[in-house]
């Protein structure tokens, strides 16, 4: 009877039949997809490799997370650079605490090697996190004895003191075995500082170079100062000491060459003294300066391995400076002035820069890019990154800077055309940078003459653009970041090539 109805039914109202049989159809089918998404969320929230508390989760760009958990190449050795800055600057910074609580890192199923005392290698997986900071996302686990607290390690992890930030970023390092044993190799701590009334700076350099770790003879340190007064010829101080007089450590950021040494201090303020005499006239020079760096403003740093192995890190982008500097017995004292320090090392041969540091107002800025000696192209993207009184705001990435090249500036009886006033601009989404750069003093120095300015290498660095050129001015900012209007101008040094 209902086989007779419904074929009553299909061949008296077909089209309502066709309907009904689709509408019934649909239903079936959304119930089918939720049952199936009900069950696939049932299996994530049971799956502990996703299990890590917490409301969001940051991974590294690009990271597919079912390739993370099934383990194919794709998720293999992947990390987050940089994390604890990441943490500390971006998601657990003060900036943020309006829509972020709490922040945690943790790191689940990694491989590792376990080697055991018979030499033997075994896979192990294993996790890692901060006690404190899991427990407060909410994925602290059920600790049946004992306790789970955080040790010394994840406490300087979380919150260093500012002696270990600096240790921790601005130490040395022993060449990697690719280029093992490389006179070109240098490493050094560079320091500028520029009176109050911005007519008179020095440049501080203290310099490891050579075939470091090698033969004694193969390399050593140099304490190279540079004096500057706008409008003047700059004078050139150095002291040079062998490997047997030099101290650098791969652990903390206290370097010594010969009588000259800089020091982190307990505060985490940088003790820099300096000996040395003038190349010229044989005049003694002594420094002795306390270097402040202010809370936040730092650049945790960035390494380059294709094709040049070099690193740059900036552990003191705003500072002051207080204490004395000397020459020939007639000293100049220095009150709370303007300052700034950064750390490079690596093999240099062929390579050039773009370089500048500023403040602008209540702003400070770091811009630059690094052109290997094999680069394609001279339009390679350069980096602005800011920071203001809360830390680090913003990274732009303009495609150029464009130079004005109308002053005269002498090098060893020549005259070559230096800048006179520079700008890079870029838009990202809805934030905006103009920087305009007016240069008011600018000395140059030939790269094929052995041990110039800023620490190059022990030997001519081969470039198509010669000489080096160090400038001092005035950096100005304007544009808009996440609604908040960007002004400011201030002093600041700038590098290029000619």
């Amino acid at each position: 009877m209902i086989r007779l109805l419904a074929t009553r039914n299909l061949t008296l109202k077909p089209w309502r039949s066709v309907f009904l049989l689709f509408g019934f159809s649909m239903g079936v089918a959304v119930m089918i997809v939720l049952l199936s998404i009900g069950e696939a969320l049932l299996s994530q929230a049971k799956d502990e490799k996703l299990v890590g508390g917490g409301t969001v989760t940051v991974l590294p760009e690009g990271v597919d997370v079912e390739v993370l958990k099934t383990g194919g190449l794709g998720g293999l050795f992947f990390s987050i650079d940089h994390a604890r800055f990441i943490y500390r600057q971006l998601l657990a910074a003060p900036r943020s605490s309006d829509v972020v609580s709490s922040v945690s890192p943790q790191m689940e199923g990694k491989l590792l090697y376990l080697r055991t005392s018979d030499g033997r290698e075994r896979p192990v997986r294993a996790s890692g996190d901060i006690p404190s900071l899991t427990t407060s996302v909410g994925a602290g686990p059920d600790v049946t004895s004992g306790q789970w607290v955080d040790d010394s390690l994840d406490r300087r992890w979380r919150a260093p003191s500012d002696a270990e930030l600096r240790h921790d970023i601005d130490r040395f390092h022993v060449p990697p075995a690719e280029v093992a044993g490389d006179p070109s190799w240098g490493e050094w701590h560079y320091f500028n500082v520029i009176s109050a009334d911005r007519r008179r700076w020095a440049f501080v350099s203290f310099i490891v170079a050579g075939a470091v770790g090698g033969a004694a003879d193969r390399w050593g340190g140099q304490v190279l100062v540079t004096l500057h007064e706008q409008g003047k010829p700059q004078r050139r101080f150095t002291s040079t000491v062998p490997s047997s007089g030099v101290r650098y450590s791969t652990t903390d950021a206290n370097v010594a060459i010969g009588e000259s040494r800089v020091d982190v201090q307990s505060d985490g303020r940088y003790r820099v003294r300096a000996r040395a005499r003038e190349d010229a006239s044989g005049a003694s020079l002594s420094l002795d300066l306390v270097v402040s760096p202010a809370p936040g403003a730092y650049f945790p740093g960035a390494a380059l391995t294709s094709g040049v192995v070099s690193g740059y890190v900036v552990p003191a982008l705003r500072a002051d400076a207080t204490g004395t500097l000397c020459v020939a017995g007639a000293c100049t004292p220095y009150e709370n002035v303007q300052a700034y320090h950064d750390h490079n090392w690596g093999v240099w041969r062929g390579v050039t820069w773009e370089w500048g540091a500023a403040r602008a107002g209540e702003y400070t800025l770091l811009y630059g890019r690094i052109e290997p000696p094999d680069s394609v192209s001279s339009a390679q993207p350069l980096f602005v990154y800011l920071v203001d009184r809360s830390g680090f705001l913003a990274v732009f990435r303009p495609r150029t800077i464009r130079y004005d090249d109308a002053r005269t500036t002498i090098v060893s009886g020549r005259a070559i055309r230096t800048p006179a006033t520079a700008d890079l601009v870029d838009v990202r989404g809805d934030d905006t940078l103009r920087l305009t750069l007016r240069i008011e003093d600018a000395s140059a120095s030939d790269t094929r003459v052995a041990m110039v300015e800023r620490g190059e290498a022990l030997a001519a660095r081969d470039l198509k653009r010669p000489y080096f050129v160090q400038m001092k001015g005035t950096a100005t900012i304007a544009g808009r970041i996440r609604g908040t209007p960007l002004a400011g101008t201030g002093a600041g040094f700038f590098e290029t090539y000619r």
